[in-house]
């Protein structure tokens, strides 16, 4: 029973993180000439992408099953979260000549801190992430809740 509620205050937990990156992006004021923040820039030229990958193709929430176990990714102005049933991790979007999720879990776990966009076609992004664990995730619906997430305990 303490593993239940545990696994949903981290699920609870990164659903509201991720609701507030996504859902409060913007103050209205623009920080760049070219209203892009500096981690949604990429290195590569105007159509030259083989895969689709550029940061700010990543914004917005994706949310998929790994291995049966549901993760939910949400990306604002260059700011990640993360949400497994096990953890949530926070950190950021980079471009290391190819976009790179750079993040920190809570708990310490390094199976998903540094990964890699494989592609991301605007409807589904795989991940590839150094700890050896790949994540396919479809987009979201903005203001959504994910569809797949486990149940929440009842008191």
């Amino acid at each position: 029973m303490r593993e239940v509620v545990r696994t949903g205050a981290v699920i609870i937990a990164g659903l509201v993180t991720a609701a507030a990156l996504t859902g409060c992006s913007s103050d209205g004021r623009k920080s760049d000439p070219d209203g892009g923040s500096g981690a949604a820039k990429s290195g590569q030229a105007p159509g030259d992408s083989d895969s689709g990958a550029d940061a700010a193709a990543l914004e917005g929430g994706w949310a998929g099953k790994t291995d049966g176990k549901a993760v939910v990714l949400s990306v604002a102005s260059g700011k990640a979260v993360l949400v497994t049933e096990q953890r949530a991790c926070t950190g950021t979007v980079k471009d290391m000549g190819k976009v790179m999720l750079a993040l920190k879990c809570a708990d310490g776990d390094t199976d998903r801190t540094m990964g890699s966009i494989v592609s991301n076609d605007g409807k589904t992004v795989v991940v590839s992430w150094d700890g050896g664990t790949k994540d396919t995730l479809a987009k979201t619906e903005p203001g959504a809740i994910p569809s797949g997430l486990p149940d929440l305990p009842t008191p």
